[in-house]
């Protein structure tokens, strides 16, 4: 049964740090290109970061050199280290596995991803 279980979210103060981890089963996390997305309350899922087959990364600007996105092949598991964290990072982060596309310019739209996690909560705030 093919599953995703992501932890490590919780309540962090402004400028702190937080990892978050997703562990896969039912398939071989390097296979496919991973995605973590994020969801504010009220607002829309958005992409954050993206790791390739190939184990290339991608980070949208808002958490360019802030967050980092890695994978642990032996484990099956993808972390999102999140340093420097901001108020406007709260929500529910995501983990989710894209579906095979020779389109690499839509990496961080979430309808092009089939499977998700639950979702674990992070909230920044003093």
């Amino acid at each position: 049964q093919l599953q995703f279980v992501e932890s490590g979210g919780g309540l962090v103060q402004p400028g702190g740090s937080l990892r978050l981890s997703c562990v896969a089963s039912g398939f071989t996390l390097d296979r496919y290109m991973i995605g973590w997305f994020r969801q504010a309350p009220g607002k829309e899922r958005e992409g954050v970061s993206v790791i390739s087959t190939m184990g290339h990364t991608y980070h949208v600007d808002s958490v360019k050199g802030r967050f980092t996105i890695s994978r642990d092949n032996a484990k099956n598991t993808v972390y999102l280290q999140m340093n420097s964290l901001k108020p406007e990072d709260t929500g529910i982060y995501y983990c989710a596995r894209r579906s095979p596309s020779p389109d690499s310019t839509t990496k961080f739209l979430p309808g092009t991803y089939n499977y998700w996690g639950q979702g674990t909560q992070v909230t920044v705030s003093s």
